[in-house]
């Protein structure tokens, strides 16, 4: 009867091959942490779970929670400007349509705020629809006066009508009510901004690792190239567009409700501009960058509120500094320094 005979030295190469493949499962398993996906998320969840800890009093929290909803919005921007590569002025327009319509819904007819935020966000994205089939067919200098234009529009009619919205000087919005239970004061909406952020960086971050993603890379790089290997060019930016400014919309609700007023402000072109500088000065196709810029430009004119007259000339002046030193933004820089020091511990 035959039987297997084990070469010589088997038991030695199977060793190998086990102590091989368990390295590789573990180095895997550490780039993966490592990763963008894996570390950024991580840490991004460590930070919201331990920063309540440091939040002494309510204006703690308000600006935590300001930084949140500004971080939605520019987290779903960084999608349309750092990966697509196309300009937008005006979401601040879509933030304001999102931050009015949950307003006028709840205060004027009596409408759930759970039920306002999504309707709101509908229809702020067929907007954008509609908005984006002609608008994108643009670029470079012409797209950005485009977007612009649009949101100077919002900022206009919502100004204007103030039957509805209250005019210049704004409106009351109701509360907002989960299970029955009103949502006020900061450590509440803490929770409920962060766990909305968390959910628009993972689904950011599922977006740019899809076909979806590599092809709004590819788009970015070279319209034409993109058109050529069977992008279709005009679906996806519009795509983007479209999921962007539903992003602006659920933080503009979000902070309707969480202010208990809105005004025209919450549309205006600055508001637009702040939301492009968080996004470059973070680093542009990089969202945990977009929450980093969102976050220094929330707290900077925080900490530099002392300074009087010169606290617009100060944060010019650190902004600048920061985009001649890192012009590729904050979280790419520090992140590429950070590798090279890597390499170098590891020789």
């Amino acid at each position: 009867m035959a039987h297997n005979v084990r070469p010589s030295g088997y038991s030695k190469f199977a060793k190998k091959q086990t102590y091989t493949r368990r390295m590789s499962t573990r180095k895997s398993r550490a780039q993966m942490l490592l990763s963008e996906r894996g570390g950024g998320m991580a840490s991004l969840l460590l930070v919201i779970l331990v920063l309540p800890l440091f939040l002494a009093n309510d204006y703690h929290y308000d600006v935590a929670v300001n930084i949140g909803i500004n971080a939605i919005v520019v987290v779903g921007l960084n999608l349309l400007i750092g990966y697509a590569g196309q300009i937008s002025l005006g979401h601040a327009g879509f933030f304001g349509l999102g931050a009015y319509t949950s307003a006028v819904l709840t205060a004027h007819y009596g409408l759930h705020g759970l039920l306002a935020l999504p309707i709101g966000a509908l229809g702020v994205g067929v907007l954008a629809y509609a908005i984006a089939r002609p608008v994108l067919r643009l670029s470079g200098h012409y797209l950005a006066m485009a977007t612009l234009g649009v949101g100077l529009i919002i900022n206009i009619i919502i100004s204007r009508e103030a039957w509805l919205t209250g005019g210049p000087d704004g409106m009351y919005v109701p509360l907002l009510e989960v299970f029955g239970t009103e949502v006020y004061g900061g450590p509440m909406w803490y929770w409920i901004v962060a766990a909305t952020l968390l959910l628009a960086v993972w689904l950011s971050l599922n977006l740019i690792d899809s076909p979806v993603g590599r092809a709004l890379r590819g788009l970015h790089g070279s319209e034409v190239a993109a058109q050529v290997a069977g992008v279709d060019t005009t679906r996806y930016k519009v795509m983007v567009f479209v999921i962007s400014a539903v992003m602006a919309a659920v933080a503009g609700s979000l902070a309707a409700h969480f202010s208990e007023f809105v005004t025209p402000a919450k549309a205006d072109f600055s508001h637009s501009i702040l939301f492009v500088t968080m996004v470059v000065l973070g680093g542009m196709a990089s969202t945990f960058g977009a929450v980093v810029g969102a976050a220094v430009l929330t707290l900077l004119p925080q900490f530099l509120a002392d300074f009087a007259d010169y606290e617009h000339v100060i944060l010019g002046l650190i902004m600048m500094t920061v985009m001649i030193f890192m012009p590729k933004g904050l979280v790419p820089t520090l992140a590429a320094l950070a590798r090279r020091g890597a390499r170098r511990t590891a020789r």
